[in-house]
């Protein structure tokens, strides 16, 4: 099930929280969405979900424009937020039964029974949900975002707070729903982009600054400019470092130890390698850094600014 957003504008007062957003997700992609603090994700996501209308723009589910009065575009979408509202005196079960009545669904036994197994809920579902972990909790957000088996998913922030184990289990939890669904994630870990996701949409200041692949991500950023890690024996000379062609900046973690970073994409090794033979001072280890996800959000949201 496809997710398509078309111009899409929001203002509060005179701040405009989106400007002309636009982006098509295909059925069966994981979809990383990023963004600083305040550039506009969770208006976006709000107004996709139905929680705010939009001041321009439209948003369309399968091709079918969720404004139009005959819309059932709320039974498409599942929707986790950020602070997952649960009824914690609830128990799980009678919690997603409650939720299968919201959407008055069919042989609600039988759907409930699906995705306490999908979540891995099944262990858990006689407790009352303040008597869960924090994982467990998120598995309940999620299995009551599914309870009405929507095409599209979005998800703000699933794994916040959890531990290491908590964070793994969730994300092979989002792999595999990813597979049938659509599955717009908002998040701020990195890691969680590189791990899970087919493409990535940047936000910053209300617009798109970026909607590439990973791939596509990676290999834009590598031109601008390379790191190499550096460990000499004795300390270097970092203003002669600094004079090696395309060299921008040195960076230095430990006495021994030169981050050197270049401006261009050519390799600097062979330099740095005559710089150390030159000044007698060999080189014990050196190689190319990959850049992080990080440093390439850092490096794409302040260019955008």
């Amino acid at each position: 099930m496809s997710l398509k957003a078309e111009n899409i504008s929001k203002n509060f007062g005179t701040q405009k929280a989106l400007n002309h957003v636009s982006f098509e997700i295909q059925s069966g992609q994981i979809i990383g969405f990023l963004g600083p603090n305040g550039a506009g994700k969770s208006t976006l996501m709000k107004i996709i979900t139905g929680f705010l209308q939009a001041d321009e723009g439209q948003i369309f589910i399968n091709g079918n424009n969720i404004s139009d009065a005959n819309s059932d575009f709320r039974s498409q979408i599942g929707y986790l937020p950020e602070h997952n509202p649960l009824y914690t005196d609830m128990y799980v079960t009678e919690y997603l039964n409650f939720t299968a009545g919201i959407y008055k669904l069919k042989n609600t036994k039988k759907r409930v029974a699906e995705v306490l197994r999908m979540t891995g809920l099944e262990i858990e579902k006689r407790k009352q949900i303040r008597e869960l972990s924090k994982g467990f909790r998120q598995r309940v957000g999620i299995a009551a975002a599914l309870i009405h088996n929507p095409g599209v998913l979005i998800l703000d922030e699933p794994t916040t707070g959890l531990d290491p184990n908590q964070i793994i289990e969730i994300r092979n939890l989002i792999l595999e729903i990813g597979k049938q669904k659509t599955v717009l994630l908002s998040t701020h870990i990195m890691q969680e982009v590189e791990a899970i996701c087919n493409r990535v949409l940047i936000i910053n200041s209300g617009s798109i600054v970026v909607d590439n692949t990973l791939e596509g991500i990676n290999k834009e950023s590598s031109e601008k400019y390379i790191t190499v890690s550096v460990e000499f024996l004795t300390e270097p000379n970092d203003e002669l470092l600094k004079q090696l062609p395309g060299v921008i900046e040195i960076q230095s973690p430990q006495k021994t130890i030169r981050l050197i970073k270049s401006s261009d994409s050519a390799d600097i090794r062979p330099l740095i390698f005559n710089f150390a033979v030159e000044q007698k001072n060999p080189i014990l280890s050196m190689q190319r850094i990959e850049k992080s996800m990080e440093e390439i959000f850092r490096d794409l949201t302040k260019r955008a600014n």
